[in-house]
Protein backbone atom coordinates (compact mmCIF):
# COMPACT_ATOMS: atom_id res chain seq x y z
CA UNK A 1 0.00 0.00 0.00
CA UNK A 2 1.39 3.39 -0.99
CA UNK A 3 1.66 6.26 1.49
CA UNK A 4 1.38 9.96 0.64
CA UNK A 5 3.45 12.51 2.55
CA UNK A 6 4.03 16.23 2.15
CA UNK A 7 7.60 17.31 1.39
CA UNK A 8 9.30 20.69 1.36
CA UNK A 9 12.72 22.03 0.45
CA UNK A 10 13.70 21.36 4.08
CA UNK A 11 13.48 17.62 3.34
CA UNK A 12 16.62 18.06 1.23
CA UNK A 13 16.38 15.33 -1.37
CA UNK A 14 14.71 12.10 -2.29
CA UNK A 15 17.77 10.38 -0.79
CA UNK A 16 16.76 11.77 2.61
CA UNK A 17 13.12 10.83 2.11
CA UNK A 18 14.02 7.29 1.04
CA UNK A 19 16.35 6.84 4.00
CA UNK A 20 13.67 7.97 6.44
CA UNK A 21 10.63 6.25 4.97
CA UNK A 22 12.06 3.22 3.12
CA UNK A 23 15.12 2.60 5.29
CA UNK A 24 17.49 2.85 2.29
CA UNK A 25 18.60 6.12 0.69
CA UNK A 26 19.64 4.31 -2.50
CA UNK A 27 16.00 3.52 -3.22
CA UNK A 28 15.25 7.19 -4.01
CA UNK A 29 14.70 6.18 -7.65
CA UNK A 30 11.56 4.22 -6.63
CA UNK A 31 10.02 7.39 -5.19
CA UNK A 32 11.09 9.38 -8.24
CA UNK A 33 9.64 6.83 -10.66
CA UNK A 34 6.31 6.65 -8.80
CA UNK A 35 5.98 10.44 -8.81
CA UNK A 36 7.25 11.14 -12.35
CA UNK A 37 10.41 12.87 -11.10
CA UNK A 38 13.90 12.65 -12.54
CA UNK A 39 15.84 14.81 -10.06
CA UNK A 40 16.30 13.79 -6.41
CA UNK A 41 16.91 17.41 -5.31
CA UNK A 42 13.98 19.00 -3.42
CA UNK A 43 15.66 22.34 -2.65
CA UNK A 44 13.71 24.14 -5.39
CA UNK A 45 10.31 23.52 -3.83
CA UNK A 46 8.62 26.80 -2.92
CA UNK A 47 5.66 25.16 -1.16
CA UNK A 48 4.89 21.74 0.31
CA UNK A 49 3.97 19.14 -2.31
CA UNK A 50 2.47 15.67 -1.95
CA UNK A 51 4.78 12.75 -2.62
CA UNK A 52 3.57 9.18 -3.00
CA UNK A 53 5.86 6.62 -1.40
CA UNK A 54 6.10 3.00 -2.47
CA UNK A 55 6.04 0.32 0.21
CA UNK A 56 9.41 -0.60 1.69
CA UNK A 57 11.06 -3.47 -0.19
CA UNK A 58 13.96 -5.19 1.55
CA UNK A 59 14.62 -7.31 -1.55
CA UNK A 60 16.08 -4.21 -3.23
CA UNK A 61 18.94 -3.90 -0.76
CA UNK A 62 21.39 -2.45 -3.28
CA UNK A 63 18.93 0.19 -4.43
CA UNK A 64 19.74 -0.56 -8.07
CA UNK A 65 16.84 -1.85 -10.23
CA UNK A 66 17.25 -5.51 -11.02
CA UNK A 67 20.19 -6.08 -8.66
CA UNK A 68 19.59 -7.94 -5.41
CA UNK A 69 21.69 -7.29 -2.31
Amino acid sequence: MATTIMVTAADGSLYHVAARWLGDATQWWRIARLNGLDDPDLSGLAAPVPLVLPPADATLGSGVPGVAA
